[in-house]
């Protein structure tokens, strides 16, 4: 009987990951113009992140494309509407690139560099032992709110250029939650460099590792 191959394009999770995309698309594509549909699809897009690791722990359809498919996905998310967010407030720009690259390479050497740990047998600094960083990686409420008022400072920025929406202490609501998870926000990013850092000097261990195993089959 021939084996049949799964295909893991089409795994449920996999699939929501796709719509994703497609939802973030077409939110950029009305971005400038369009507040209320383009957030509909941006938050729509941002919520099934949450349901696509569900679906894939549910039906056990996790997959390493499904890691970075999502990963990938959030990043350009949030590229997209850092980009529009530079054009609305161009005298904020340099904190938008700042940030846009903080998010991108963090994540991207972070995510890179545990793929290789993952080949070796190697000791690596595990941030995870700092009695602050492991209620960040252990408690899932801190992250969701971390992520959520990171999102929420973003989003509010972006509103604030169509609406300034009700008076709440003499401040439009808006500007308000900008305000307020504007701190969450520079502590997220606080955080990303710090992931960059530490997966440096992790990659750092690697390269030293695989050189000295080279330089002793050398002389062998």
């Amino acid at each position: 009987m021939a084996e049949t191959k799964e295909n893991i394009f089409l795994f449920v999770p996999n699939l929501i990951g796709f719509a994703r995309i497609i939802l973030a698309i077409v939110s950029f594509y009305f971005m400038p113009t369009h507040c209320a549909l383009a957030c509909i699809c941006y938050i729509t897009s941002a919520l099934l992140d949450a349901v696509d690791g569900h679906a894939a722990r549910l039906l056990n359809q996790s997959t390493k494309f499904g890691g970075m498919l999502d990963q990938l996905t959030d990043r350009a998310g949030t590229a997209g509407l850092m980009m529009i967010l530079a054009t609305f407030y161009p005298r904020y720009t340099f904190w938008f690139q700042l940030s846009m690259a903080i998010d991108i390479t963090g994540h991207w050497i972070y995510l890179h560099t545990c793929t290789l740990q993952g080949k070796t047998s190697h000791k690596f600094i595990n941030m995870a032992e700092n009695p602050i960083m492991h209620v960040y990686y252990t408690n899932k409420t801190v992250l969701f709110l971390m992520c959520a008022g990171n999102e929420a400072f973003y989003a509010s920025l972006y509103v604030m250029h169509f609406y300034t929406g009700p008076e709440v202490l003499g401040i439009g609501l808006f500007k308000l939650i900008a305000l307020l998870t504007m701190p969450v926000a520079v502590v997220k990013a606080a955080i990303s460099v710090l992931h960059a850092i530490v997966a440096s000097l992790n990659l750092a261990i690697i390269d030293v590792n695989e050189r000295a195993a080279i330089s002793e089959k050398q002389k062998n």
